[in-house]
């Protein structure tokens, strides 16, 4: 896939655990999102975000069956049309620090996670088209400041990561802290010095950084300049938010905590079931043969049989992918008002399912304040390497989808004056960042050290 390097094209790659983005840049201070074009009977419109997700599938060959694998919004659509056929992988990036996560393997063959990676920038590449023709020698790719997962190992997944790039055809990558790279999109508006926080709120970690910036002097062309302070990170983000919803609104239905007869004895169904359903990047593992065994053999005794079994009928179909949706949807409708109704309902040739629930603002705070707790922590963290209270920060920048989420957003009012902080393109201002740090002429500047 190596391809004759352009020197005119710089190129920022946001690879993250929902959505992926890429924008380009042939001129210093100017920046595009590459966008996506899909035509189908599901979907008809343009995508500046490209889904992080997968879709793998066997065809008949001449003699054998061939392995086909999707990426990005193709990936859902492949997977809505032939859900049993499928094998669906989402939010994988929450594997790349990993240890524990060596391989997984799909229709028989083994795939390690630079696989995954390699093959999904394959495909992204093939759906940009002319864009992504020829691919320069060099890339800036984004990564956070704390990788998400128990015990990341943040040296495994740079390896994993530049494994992946340099398969692709990229022969120097330049990593630059996620929400570095949204400072610097944000810097460009700025007409004086400024000490800046970003907050990039991502699918899979909240990061936040403070950076000085002086401007340059734009009649002598001078570059951006500026002093980074201090960074900090959690692994908790949006993914962490959609599962307290599914942990208190919708396990409850799945037969969470049931309990059924054994021997003598009346025992609970081992909670690690629901909380590995209710993980997005664990759910294309759920539909084992040897899971779905235990879960049935549960059922055979079971005292109360509904939720378990609806609870199997959700794995046996490959419904995730739509509920997950259905609770991603009950999110954000709580972002803009005090209550939200959750209906999913799904039907087949041998189940009929309904799950239903009314959610209240109030109630989700409730279940998110201990992740809240952790962010505020983060952010406090951040002020106290650089040294700085709140009052020294001038500029507040927050991007990325729950920054949308009022609990969110209050933990900002409450540490600065609200007429400092700012938000805007929430999915695409990383991307730009790091797109115009590659063309700056200076991406070593930016390099995470």
């Amino acid at each position: 896939m190596n391809s004759a390097p352009t020197s005119a094209l710089a190129l920022g790659l946001d690879f993250g655990t929902t959505n992926t983005v890429i924008a380009s840049s042939s001129a210093p201070g100017v920046a595009s999102v590459l966008p996506f074009q899909l035509t189908s009977m599901i979907d008809e419109r343009v995508h500046n975000t490209f889904r992080s997700a997968m879709c793998f599938w066997e065809e008949e060959g001449d003699a054998s069956h061939d392995l086909r694998f999707e990426a990005g919004p193709w990936a859902i659509e492949r997977f809505i049309e032939d859900p049993a056929d499928c094998r669906f992988l989402q939010s994988f990036k929450t594997f790349a620090a990993s240890p524990s996560f060596s391989e997984t393997h799909i229709h028989g063959k083994k795939f390690t996670f630079e696989d995954l990676l390699t093959a999904f920038i394959e495909r992204l590449r093939t759906h940009a088209g002319p864009a992504l023709a020829e691919l320069p020698l060099h890339l800036v790719a984004g990564r956070p400041v704390a990788f998400a997962g128990i015990s990341a190992d943040e040296r495994l997944a740079l390896e994993r990561y530049e494994r992946a790039f340099k398969r692709v055809g990229f022969a120097e990558i330049t990593y630059v802290y996620e929400p570095v790279a949204a400072a610097y999109f944000f810097a460009q508006r700025l007409t004086q010095a400024a000490t800046v926080l970003v907050a990039d709120f991502g699918g899979g970690t909240s990061d936040f950084s403070i950076i000085r910036f002086e401007p340059g002097e734009r009649a002598t062309g001078e570059s951006l300049r500026s002093i980074p302070l201090s960074h900090s990170g959690v692994a908790v983000a949006g993914d962490v938010f959609d599962y307290r919803i599914l942990e208190h609104a919708i396990l409850p239905q799945l037969g969470h905590r049931a309990r059924y007869k054994s021997i003598d004895k009346i025992l609970e169904v081992p909670t690690h079931y629901h909380h590995r359903f209710a993980q997005w990047n664990q759910l294309a593992l759920m539909k084992a043969p040897n899971v779905l065994r235990e879960l049935r053999e549960f059922l055979r005794y079971a005292i109360d049989r509904d939720g378990l079994a609806k609870f199997i009928a959700l794995i046996e179909n490959d419904l995730g992918y739509p509920l997950y949706k259905s609770v991603a949807d009950a999110k954000a409708a709580l972002s803009h008002q005090a209550t939200t109704q959750l209906d999913f309902h799904a039907t087949g040739y041998n189940f009929d399912l309904s799950l239903n629930a009314t959610i209240h603002r109030a109630d989700f705070e409730q279940w998110i304040a201990d992740d809240l707790r952790k962010i505020e922590h983060a952010v406090d963290q951040a002020l106290s390497r650089a040294a700085l209270d709140a009052s020294a920060i001038d500029r507040v920048f927050l991007t990325g989808g729950s920054s949308f989420v009022p609990a969110v957003r209050a933990i900002f009012d409450a540490r600065f004056d609200p007429s400092k902080i700012e938000t805007g393109d929430q999915l695409e201002s990383i991307a730009y960042g790091l797109a115009l740090i590659a063309n700056s002429g200076d991406a070593a500047a930016w390099r995470v050290s």
